[in-house]
């Protein structure tokens, strides 16, 4: 017994001191309204409402293996398959994050809080991290005022530009970026470990509406997860100048003329039910990759 505790304690040090401790957990890559999507009547979709995948809503979280923490990336609709997700994967036991980080005030963004609530978890004082405006929509409209006034959520106001820090070598900090923002600010956020550097943008309207330059931007990080909501203007029957995210054929453009070693730092997330990159085994998929790009999957491992 000795014996074996002294390995698990060498093992997890030599980790720490390699850097190896923190790393990003991918719990969803899916749109807003997650899949099955409601009313869909696309075939890949459809299908799963009559066997269970796991296909969950955009999250991700960092983990601190060493400590046995983590802090989580959206409060998706679901979020309760995504805490379970990590229990069986990771922790073996349930573990709240020790700090939540929110994009947005669009569904599939924060929808989940409702879970920490009076009438699920009614977890105590969960630090909830979001922009100026996306606090006050949680602190003066119900339901999720409730959450705040009976402190089963604290919100910690965060600002553009500025770092905070959750975890053990690891700094957070939110970017502004373009986006349908009805009810909150959008932010990408730049999380930094020991050894590299991702940029979470789950949602943003074009690159050319955005103040940054997106291929500097891959010349600069390590890992990048961008929104792949649509792969291009021919998947739904609506106008997309309402939804005007970028298309991934116009990313994948854009990025074209980089080196494979970065390309290979982009991970395409988000994707709506109507877009085959969801399916690993699609000829889209096969394309995407076969470009020198990723598309994020639940359960991928990325070392910070």
């Amino acid at each position: 017994m000795i014996r074996i505790f002294k390995f698990f304690f060498f093992f997890s040090f030599i980790n720490f001191v390699n850097g190896q401790s923190e790393y990003i957990y991918i719990l969803g890559n899916v749109q807003d309204a997650g899949l099955p999507h409601i009313g869909c009547q696309h075939a890949f979709c459809k299908d799963k409402f009559n066997k269970f995948e796991e296909y969950f809503t955009t999250s991700i979280a960092v983990v601190d293996s060493v400590n046995q923490k983590y802090i989580l990336f959206e409060a998706s609709p679901d979020l309760p398959y995504q805490l379970n997700y990590l229990e069986k994967k990771i922790f073996k036991k349930f573990i709240l994050p020790e700090s939540v980080f929110i994009t947005h005030a669009h569904i599939g963004h924060y929808a989940g809080l409702m879970y920490f609530g009076r009438e699920a978890l009614g977890s105590r004082d969960l630090k909830v991290n979001v922009l100026p405006k996306m606090a006050n929509f949680l602190e003066t409209n119900g339901p999720w005022n409730q959450l705040v006034d009976i402190n089963n959520i604290k919100i910690q106001e965060l600002n553009f530009g500025k770092q905070t820090n959750h975890l053990n070598n690891i700094s957070v900090i939110p970017i502004k970026v373009p986006h349908r923002d009805e009810y909150s600010e959008t932010a990408a956020y730049e999380i930094t470990g020991k050894n590299k550097k991702a940029l979470f943008i789950p949602d943003i309207d074009k690159w050319e509406k955005w103040d940054k330059n997106l291929i500097e931007l891959v010349l600069k990080f390590d890992y990048l997860f961008l929104d792949a909501t649509f792969y291009d203007s021919k998947e739904i029957n609506r106008d997309i100048s309402e939804i005007p995210h970028p298309l991934v054929s116009e990313t994948i453009s854009l990025l074209e003329n980089l080196s494979v070693k970065d390309k290979n730092k982009v991970y395409f997330i988000h994707m709506n039910h109507t877009n085959m990159m969801l399916d690993p085994k699609s000829d889209l998929s096969e394309y995407v990759t076969s470009k020198g790009f990723n598309i994020a999957r639940l359960g991928l491992k990325l070392e910070l």
